[in-house]
C-alpha cells in the first residue's frame, strides 16, 4: 500500500492530463523523456543538495526552505526549457503536460529513495501525504514554469526574464509548500483539490485560444495562398508591399521570397490542418513529400537571410508559434 499511495497519484494525474489533451499536441516520445529527465534531476539535485549542505555546513531546515526549491526547481526545469527553445511546445496545454511529466518523474525518484529509506516505517498516512501532497506539488511547480515561460514568449517578452518569472514563481511555491505554514494534511488537500482546477482552467482558456489562432489564420493563409496562384497577389496591399521590396532587394532575392511566402502558407495550412483532424478524431494526412518541403523552407530562409526574414514579417511572421506548427509536421 505504500507504493500505490507514494506513486499512483502523481502518475494517475499525468495520465489524465495526457488524455485531456483534445488537440493531441503532446508526443509520446517526448512525454517519457520528460519523465525520464525529471528521475535524472532527482538524481543530480540529491547529489547537489547533499554537497552543499556539508560542504557550507548549512542549517537542514533553512536550506529544505530556501536553497533546495532553487536547485530542483532548475533541474527539473531544464527539459521544458529546452523543448521550448527547440519549438517542441507551442502552447499553455503541452507546456502544463510536459513539465508535469518532468515533476512527476522527479518526484517518483524522490519517492523511491523515501521507501528505500524509510521501509521500516509503518505509518501509512507519510506515504499519502507524500504521494498527493509533495509529488503533486513537485509536478506543478514545473508545469507552472513551462506554462509562465511560453506565455511570455507568446506575448513577446524577452526570454530571459520569461524563464526568470517563471522559475521564480516556482521557487516561491516550492518555499511555501517547504515551510509547512499550515497542517501538512491542510496543505495535502489543498494541493490534492486546487491543482486540478487550475489546469481545467489553462486547458480551457488554451484550448479557446487554439481555435481561435487556427480559425482565424487558417482562412487568411488560404485567402492569400490562393491569390499567389492565381496571380492575383499584385493587386492586394502584400501583393504592392513586395513590389515596393524590389527597390532593397536583387531580382533571385524577390523570387526567394515569393518562393519562401507560398511554401511557407502551403506548409503553414497543411499544419493547421492536422491539428483540425487531431481535435476531431480524424487520422492526420501522411505526406511523404512534407520533409522535402520543410528543408526547402529552410533552405530559402537561409537564401532570403535576417534581411529578408525582416522584410517579410509583415506577411510572414516566423514566431515561436509559427516555428512550433511546422516542427509538428515533421513529426507526423
Amino acid at each position: 500500500m505504500k507504493i500505490v499511495f507514494s506513486l499512483a497519484p502523481v502518475l494517475l494525474f499525468l495520465v489524465s492530463l495526457y488524455l485531456l489533451d483534445s488537440f493531441k499536441l503532446v508526443s509520446r516520445n517526448i512525454l517519457i523523456i520528460c519523465l525520464l529527465w525529471g528521475i535524472i534531476a532527482a538524481l543530480i539535485s540529491y547529489f547537489l543538495n547533499t554537497w552543499l549542505v556539508r560542504h557550507f555546513s548549512l542549517n537542514f531546515n533553512l536550506f529544505s526552505r530556501y536553497l533546495a526549491p532553487i536547485t530542483e526547481e532548475i533541474t527539473k526545469a531544464m527539459v521544458v526549457l529546452y523543448l521550448i527553445s527547440r519549438q517542441k511546445i507551442g502552447f499553455a496545454i503541452d507546456a502544463a503536460i510536459y513539465g508535469f511529466a518532468a515533476g512527476a518523474g522527479f518526484a517518483l525518484a524522490e519517492n523511491v529513495v523515501y521507501l528505500v529509506l524509510l521501509k521500516n516505517d509503518p505509518t501509512l498516512i507519510i506515504w499519502i501525504l507524500r504521494g498527493f501532497g509533495t509529488a503533486l506539488m513537485h509536478g506543478g511547480c514545473t508545469a507552472l514554469v513551462a506554462m509562465l515561460v511560453i506565455g511570455g514568449i507568446q506575448r513577446e517578452k524577452p526570454m530571459i526574464l520569461a524563464i526568470s518569472s517563471g522559475l521564480l514563481a516556482a521557487f516561491l511555491l516550492h518555499s511555501i509548500f517547504n515551510h509547512f505554514f499550515v497542517s501538512p494534511y491542510l496543505q495535502t488537500a489543498l494541493i490534492f483539490i486546487v491543482l486540478p482546477i487550475v489546469f481545467a482552467i489553462v486547458f480551457k482558456q488554451s484550448t479557446t485560444v487554439l481555435q481561435n489562432w487556427l480559425e482565424i489564420e487558417f482562412s487568411t493563409e488560404i485567402e492569400l495562398l490562393r491569390m499567389i496562384k492565381q496571380g492575383k497577389l499584385r493587386g492586394t496591399k502584400a501583393g504592392e508591399y513586395l513590389v515596393k521590396m524590389k527597390q532593397h532587394f536583387a531580382p533571385e532575392t524577390i523570387l526567394d521570397l515569393y518562393c519562401y511566402l507560398s511554401l511557407y502558407l502551403e506548409l503553414s495550412i497543411k499544419a493547421k490542418r492536422n491539428l483540425m483532424l487531431k481535435e476531431n478524431g480524424f487520422p492526420v494526412v501522411v505526406e511523404p513529400e512534407i520533409i522535402d518541403k520543410l528543408n526547402e523552407l529552410k533552405q530559402l530562409r537561409r537564401q532570403i537571410g535576417k534581411m529578408g526574414e525582416l522584410a517579410i514579417q509583415p506577411l510572414v511572421r516566423m514566431k515561436h508559434r509559427d516555428l512550433w506548427e511546422l516542427n509538428l509536421l515533421r513529426n507526423i
